[in-house]
């Protein structure tokens, strides 16, 4: 079992987006959890690794407008991971559910917004040298309004590279950056990208220090 705790920044840059304020901000934007746990551990009798992991999240700040929410999200992940190559090649697949809820304070008298998104990835990650992996990893992303993937409203594909240092004996980093390849949304089918529910790139970097 592994436990992680951490505070979430944020950064906006926005100016002339239709529907969206002008907003130049750097702030402090909430706080995440993580929790791991190990269902089935690699070995000598086997090169498959699964694990299961639960992270929820407390936001403040809406990650697309910058505007001050509170929003709560829950990223449920169940992770497999392959070594295709002794102690060389790995080849990983999630699968995702996220539900979340916001409300937006400014719009008096509104509820709850709820939503869920659902997704499934592959990756692989290749040892250059002792201490460092790096790799590529694809996502499927479909989103939905409600909380159970109750009204489906449009999906996306991510398409980009991975990178994992160990850093010490109880620290390591890992970084992966995506890009938006193609994506579809219900309410304009004409699009090539899905960006009312998704970002056009998505970047995540994390460095960790065990205790």
């Amino acid at each position: 079992m592994q436990f992680e705790l951490g505070p979430l920044v944020s950064g906006h840059s926005i100016k002339n987006v239709t529907d969206l304020d002008d907003r130049h901000q750097i702030a402090f934007a909430g706080l995440f959890g993580e929790m791991r746990y190990l269902l089935l551990d690699r070995g000598p009798s086997s090169p498959l690794a699964i694990t299961l992991s639960a992270e929820p999240e407390w936001r403040r700040i809406d990650e697309t407008s910058g505007t001050h929410v509170t929003n709560f999200e829950l990223e449920l992940k169940l992770n497999a991971d392959l070594e295709l190559i002794k102690n060389r090649l790995y080849l990983g697949a999630n699968l995702l559910y996220e539900p979340e809820a916001t409300h937006d304070p400014d719009h008096v008298g509104a509820g709850w917004e709820k939503e869920s998104t659902g997704g499934i990835s592959a990756a692989l990650s290749y040892r250059v040298v002792p201490s460092v992996f790096v790799g590529a990893e694809l996502w499927y992303l479909r989103h939905y309004d409600g909380a159970w993937f109750n009204t489906f409203t449009g999906d996306a594909v991510y398409l980009g590279p991975t990178l994992y240092v160990q850093l010490g004996p109880k620290m390591f980093m890992t970084a992966a950056w995506n890009w938006q390849v193609t994506g579809s949304d219900v309410d304009d089918p004409s699009a090539r990208l899905n960006l009312a529910e998704f970002s056009r790139q998505r970047a995540k970097l994390k460095v960790a220090v065990e205790f």
